[in-house]
């Protein structure tokens, strides 16, 4: 029982978290593909990499200006905002417009824009790129969910069901999804202009399709997400690249990432001056 009303929507997540836990052997029975078990033994799973894994070959996601290199949280170097490469040759022309003038922003002194640090939603694929505290999945009969810990944020994939014919842009778009080969494959379109791709504030038009396929490695102790950007309206040919997540097992928790948080920096978090209901 929930003794704050403001843990509420942890405990229903926790429900629905030790439901989907008890479907899995009624979705394997339903499916006609095997159905990797993400959630087994209240499973976690913390991202490994701070930006996209690149490919072996072909067009890549981007990554930071060379000569402003990217440097994460560490004691021994000074964290710095990430700038983006634009000599990356698979950029429009306007998109390469937009990213330099934001790149021009952050080294005049503007803090560089990423969702979590901004307490927004994501987008896909950048879903991927919450790192620290670990994403769960719940798995049921005709949908599986996506919760990032961190705030809670929460993608929804619908099982074995076509796009709808006119789907609403939204923050993490229209996902559908099948399992094949042991894997969870999602389709994502509809995503909102509002985001951005990756955490170097890299664009996209209404055209963004995002493909994925998530799957267990290293005897469960893996997980891996491997995915396809093709957007024509920003990038002249389509890209690839993947995340890797380490198993963890403990409980979600409680967090909510606008709570004073404007205290140092403006990190344009979200602010309501007045209650929406």
């Amino acid at each position: 029982m929930c003794q704050l009303v403001s843990r509420g929507a942890i405990c229903a997540v926790g429900l629905v978290a030790i439901v989907g836990l008890g479907l899995t052997a009624k979705v394997a029975a339903q499916s006609h593909a095997p159905m990797p078990d993400f959630a087994g033994g209240q499973a976690g799973w913390i991202a490994t990499s701070n930006d996209f894994i690149a490919p072996a070959e072909g067009p890549r996601p981007v990554t930071f200006d060379p000569a402003y290199p990217y440097v994460p949280n560490n004691p021994r170097r000074q964290a710095t905002f990430r700038i983006a490469d634009l000599s990356n040759p698979n950029l429009q022309p306007w998109a390469r417009t937009r990213m330099k003038a934001s790149n021009d922003a952050v080294l005049a002194g503007k803090i560089a824009f990423t969702p979590r640090s901004s307490c927004r939603p994501a987008g896909v694929p950048a879903f991927m790129l919450f790192i620290v505290e670990p994403i769960f999945l719940v798995q049921s009969p005709r949908e599986v969910l996506m919760i990032y810990s961190g705030d809670q944020q929460v993608r929804h994939i619908y099982l074995d069901v076509p796009h709808s014919a006119a789907p609403k842009p939204s923050w993490y778009g229209e996902s559908v999804g099948r399992y094949e080969g042991g894997a969870l494959v999602i389709d994502t379109v509809a995503l909102s202009e509002r985001t951005f791709v990756d955490n170097y504030r890299t664009p996209h038009t209404d055209k963004l399709h995002v493909t994925e396929r998530w799957s267990l490695a290293e005897d469960g102790k893996m997980l891996e997400a491997a995915f396809t950007v093709d957007d024509p309206g920003t990038f002249l040919a389509p890209w690839s690249g993947s995340q890797r997540y380490r198993r963890v097992q403990e409980r979600m928790g409680e967090q909510v990432c606008a709570e004073n948080n404007k205290a140092l920096f403006d990190y344009n978090i979200p602010f309501a001056d007045k209650p929406d209901f």
